[in-house]
């Protein structure tokens, strides 16, 4: 456990209504410290009494973020890792579930000497240590930054709040500042910005005992002096300490909004930081690439919970950064995996130059699937499987290649004659959902002389992995003989990790999820060259 009494603390809320940004809030301003030179890490702290998202549908909770330490987080966590450059882990998200389980388990021990156990002390106490020892171990921080999830005024939020605000009176003025994001309404009939929604939102948060000393005033466009001294003025804080979080095309944006608004520089003035000039040139380059790309193409993603984007925030990122360092835009269309079994496989992909199926669970739209994997296969379209669909690829090639008829997953059909997808050894007798995944980074051997060497370039990689079900090794000759081969296996355990398609121009599948440690400036090598191979069926298909 490394703790400093040196260590600064940024706390952030939200205000008004939910979904203002403060997971992007928060990264950029890890990204406009950390380009001064310091050491910043970012800790989630989640409201709801899960002990964490992995047993919630993504319809809920968005997508499932896993770290390389096997933690199932919040998707915020992938912001603050796709921005500060640095591996979250299992201690940059708490839970409310979280820290009552470890109160509880401590008064079961009687850790307590026999004491009433009571929100305040015991919580806030807990939460105070879970924001303490925020991070990496071996890492004293010079700033860490605290998201506390919800809005203000929610029961669930209380303790949080509570334990911030004795944390910075414990901390002392210099060591500890609050910022509070919240909206700033433009009524187009009146032909004005609204700012009593940001003076209530910070009453609220005054009568709980914390005073912000910034706001960040998310609006639609620029509100003009007047309005920024009006909001400072009623909400007692100092007008340069109130700045604009305006409407951007591309998250990336925020940083670069946020330095120009001189948030970067009144952070590090108010709690007295040592840094150096900060450097956002790769940053720049990096949005501008986004900004102004030479090229275009369409990618189909094809899954179960498209209604809902945030179920696959990585993967939407990692196009983004792909699609910069290749210098395109890569479009993504949605499609349903379920409306695909009511209809043609043709008429869902005939304008896209790559299909993507990304990891799910259940029953549901895995028939669509598996023709999609088909369609792509006997097309030679660039495709690329992810988990779940990396094992709909394997059991489409089992049925029509290898004549396995029925072939199926034991997850879908637990009766089949050929289970080329089965549940692994030490997933059989868990009754506990929650946690027992296979989960976080995982050593894999890559075959020499493969696709995937080639894109890796090497021939051990890391990747993060949240499954239960692997490929049947039983069948792994019988797939090699038709040309579907296992590129990559775990050392330790033998387990399938990639395969791909002999003679076919670009077909991939993954037992892991490459887009969880994709970057903005150092994208997923999978996720970089599927885009280049999807240009480069475009282009020969255009000729």
């Amino acid at each position: 456990m490394a703790v400093d009494n040196n260590t600064k603390y940024i706390f952030i809320t939200g205000g008004v209504v939910s979904s203002l940004g403060k997971g992007i809030a928060s990264a950029s301003i890890g990204l406009l410290l950390k380009s001064r030179g310091l050491r910043v890490t970012i800790l989630k702290l989640d409201p709801y009494i899960n002990v964490d998202p992995g047993t919630l549908s993504p319809y809920q909770h968005g997508e499932v973020f896993v770290t390389d330490d096997g933690a199932e987080t919040d998707l915020d966590l992938g912001h603050y890792e796709r921005f500060i450059h640095d591996n979250m882990t299992k201690k940059n998200n708490a839970t409310t579930g979280q820290i009552y389980y470890s109160v509880i388990k401590k008064e079961r021990r009687g850790d307590y000497l026999g004491k009433t156990v009571q929100v305040i002390p015991h919580i806030t106490d807990e939460i105070k240590y879970r924001i303490r020892t925020a991070g990496h171990d071996n890492v004293i921080y010079d700033v860490i930054i605290v998201e506390v999830g919800g809005t203000i005024g929610d029961i669930e939020s209380l303790p949080f709040l509570e334990a911030i605000r004795q944390l910075c009176l414990e901390a002392g003025h210099e060591n500890a500042l609050n910022i509070h994001l919240t909206l700033v309404p433009y009524i187009k009939a009146a032909g004005e910005f609204k700012t009593k929604p940001t003076q209530h939102s910070v009453m609220r948060l005054r009568a709980i005992g914390i005073q912000p000393d910034v706001l960040l005033c998310r609006c639609e466009d620029h509100m003009g002096t007047d309005i920024k001294n009006k909001i400072g003025l009623f909400c007692n804080v100092a007008k340069e300490a109130v700045v604009e979080a305006t409407d951007v095309s591309i998250i990336y944006q925020v940083p670069l909004v946020f330095e120009e608004g001189g948030l970067g520089n009144l952070l590090a003035q108010r709690l007295k930081l040592k840094t150096r000039k900060p450097n956002l040139s790769k940053w720049k380059a990096f949005v501008k690439n986004v900004q102004n790309p030479e090229k275009k193409i369409t990618i189909a993603i094809c899954g179960k919970y498209v209604e809902l984007k945030d179920s696959y925030k990585s993967i939407i990122e990692s196009f983004v950064h792909a699609g910069a360092a290749c210098n395109a835009h890569v479009e993504l269309k949605w499609v349903d995996a379920e409306e695909i079994e009511n209809h043609t496989v043709a008429q869902f992909f005939g304008d896209v130059s790559g299909i993507l199926i990304p990891g799910g669970f259940g029953n549901r739209g895995i028939e669509g699937k598996i023709s999609v994997a088909g369609y792509a296969r006997e097309n030679n379209i660039p495709f690329f499987g992810i988990c779940l669909g990396m094992q709909c690829a394997i059991i489409e090639f089992a049925r029509n290649v290898c004549g396995m008829k029925n072939a199926n997953g034991a997850e879908f059909s637990p009766q089949t004659d050929y289970p080329v997808i089965d549940i692994m050894e030490e997933q059989k007798n868990l009754s506990n959902l929650g946690g027992t995944m296979r989960l976080g980074a995982y050593e894999c051997k890559i075959k020499p002389d493969t696709k995937t060497f080639n894109i890796y370039g090497k021939q051990t990689i890391h990747e993060r992995h949240r499954h239960r079900y692997e490929v049947n090794n039983r069948y792994l000759d019988d797939f090699e003989k038709k040309g579907l081969i296992a590129t990559g296996v775990n050392p330790g355990t033998n387990l399938v990790e990639i395969v791909e398609i002999q003679g076919h121009p670009w077909f991939i599948g993954v037992q892991f999820h490459p887009e969880l440690k994709s970057r903005a400036l150092e994208p997923s090598p999978p996720f970089r060259e599927f885009v280049k191979a999807a240009l480069d069926y475009a282009a020969n298909r255009i000729v």
